[in-house]
Parts: structure tokens; C-alpha cells; sequence
């Protein structure tokens, strides 16, 4: 009986360990599967962003508004919209500026800046620097490269690329020249439509066929390509405390989503930084936080 008893005392710490074994793997699985929910909750890598700024808009004006049904029931219905998005300053220039390098690099107005007398890193500069690919798409622009301060409806104040000495004129293309083939498109690009065709001359509605009829096929290839298109504005009408539309819209975009969360230029800058897998952040982008809560 006691040698029974004393085989029981031996089983029961290894019965223990066997218990200690099996909660250790449970736990370990339980890491795995928590890293793998974080994994999957990161951004997406696209392999095509096409980012288009439209022009002096507040949100009330064109979210919601039967004047802008391609965005709204489309691109708001079908992608995620940033309920609280935020211009940073008045006029135009500046905050293109800030969109494309997280600085309004010393510019407080509307004024043409000399070509290339800007150093500063910015979005184009740091994708050349790592290999990959940009170019700007530039309506009514004269010809590719062109740096022209004012060209009929074309207006270089939209068009910060121009003031960096670190990014080439010739990667400033009319936007004639956006391709039909939308696998050569660059890895990230910025399209600038003219003074009527992004709303800042002609009216809302001028504004959403525009974008429905030149950029309408790259949003339906893109839900498909693994690619994305953001729409967004400059700054608002001055009567709305600089809120503007923010939208997002292709494959990896959950549809129909919004987010509250408070944005500005610098976090749309820092996303597509980061949705193109750039380890380096252009000035205040460098601060900014991705945005979330919209990407399936």
C-alpha cells in the first residue's frame, strides 16, 4: 500500500508538469494568434497609391451632398471616410506643402516658389531614395516638366514638387500622360487637377465628374490590383473650421467604414508614407499617426 501511495506522489508532479506543458503551449498559441491579429491589422502594402487633391471645399459641402454622387456613392459607399479631417492653414500653397513634406517650408501664401530652392526631404524624395517610384500628374500642366508658374487653368501653387531641389521636373507629368495601363503606375502618385476640374472655379458637381470620369476606372481596377485612391482637399471654404473630405477607396479598404478620429495633411502624409513601406517620415509626418480603423 505505501509503495502504491508513493507511485501516486511521483505521478502527481509530473501530472503538474504535463498541465504546466499544455498551459504553456495554450499560451503560446494564444501569442501566436494575438500577433497574427496584429499582423493583420497593420497597413496594408498596396502597389499603387493615387492620391488627388481637390480644391477650397468644407466636408458639409460635398459629403452628403446630391451634388457629388460619384463621391458619395461610390467612393464614400464603397470606401471609408474621414469624418474628421482637418486642413492646417489658409491659403492654398501652403498647406500642399505640408501634405507633400509635413512643412509649409516657410510658405504663407500663394506666391510661385522658385524651382528647386527647397532642400528638405519630402514624400517624393524619400520614395526615390529607397528605390521606389514617383510622379506627379498635373492637369493642363503646358508638357511634362514644364515650370511654368501659370498656364491658363493650370496653376504651379498646387503643385509643391516643383519647389524641391530633390525631386525631378521630369517626373512632373501632364496629367494626359496618366497611364491607361494602371500596373505602370508609379509605387505613389500625387494627381493635381486644374483651377475648374478640383473645384476652386467651377462647381462641386464640375468637381465629381471629373474625378468619376478620369480616375473612376483606376478606383474600380484598384478594388481588385491591390491598390488605393485618397481623395482629399486643401483646406475648406473658410467657414468651417478648415474641415474638409477625406477619402480612401480600393482593395484593402473596408467599405462603407469611417473613422471620428481627428486627421490632419501630416497623418494623410504619414499613411502614405507607411502604406508604401517608407522607413523615413518627411517633417511632421515624422510625429503624426497613421490612420486607422478603416483598412480590412
Amino acid at each position: 500500500m505505501a509503495a502504491v501511495k508513493a507511485s501516486k506522489r511521483t505521478r502527481h508532479p509530473l501530472a503538474v508538469l504535463a498541465g504546466a506543458v499544455a498551459l504553456t503551449a495554450t499560451s503560446v498559441g494564444a501569442w501566436a494568434a494575438t500577433a497574427s491579429t496584429a499582423q493583420a491589422a497593420a497597413l496594408p502594402t498596396p502597389d499603387h497609391v493615387v492620391v488627388v487633391v481637390m480644391e477650397n471645399h468644407a466636408y458639409s459641402q460635398v459629403i452628403g451632398s446630391s451634388s457629388a454622387p460619384y463621391i458619395n456613392n461610390t467612393l464614400k459607399a464603397g470606401g471609408a471616410n474621414l469624418t474628421q479631417s482637418y486642413g492646417l492653414t489658409h491659403p492654398s500653397e501652403p498647406n500642399y506643402y505640408m501634405l507633400f513634406s509635413g512643412s509649409n517650408q516657410g510658405r504663407t501664401d500663394d506666391s510661385c516658389v522658385p524651382v528647386g530652392s527647397i532642400s528638405a526631404p519630402n514624400l517624393a524624395s524619400e520614395l526615390i531614395a529607397a528605390g521606389k517610384t514617383w510622379k506627379s500628374y498635373n492637369e493642363s500642366l503646358p508638357s511634362q516638366g514644364s515650370t511654368v508658374c501659370s498656364s491658363g487653368n493650370y496653376a504651379q501653387k498646387h503643385n509643391p514638387w516643383f519647389g524641391f531641389s530633390n525631386v525631378p521636373t521630369n517626373t512632373a507629368m501632364t496629367f494626359a500622360q496618366f497611364p491607361t495601363d494602371y500596373t505602370t503606375l508609379p509605387k505613389v502618385s500625387f494627381v493635381t487637377p486644374n483651377l475648374c476640374s478640383d473645384m476652386h472655379d467651377c462647381s462641386v458637381s464640375t468637381g465629381d465628374t471629373w474625378i468619376k470620369n478620369n480616375l473612376g476606372a483606376y478606383a474600380t481596377w484598384a478594388q481588385t490590383h491591390n491598390s488605393i485612391l485618397a481623395v482629399t482637399f486643401d483646406e475648406d471654404n473658410k467657414l468651417s473650421g478648415n474641415r474638409i473630405p477625406t477619402l480612401f477607396y480600393g482593395q484593402h479598404v473596408t467599405a462603407g467604414s469611417s473613422s471620428s478620429t481627428t486627421y490632419n495633411h501630416y497623418n494623410v502624409l504619414r499613411t502614405v508614407e507607411d502604406l508604401a513601406g517608407l522607413s523615413a517620415h518627411a517633417g511632421n509626418a515624422a510625429s503624426a499617426s497613421d490612420i486607422t480603423g478603416i483598412w480590412n
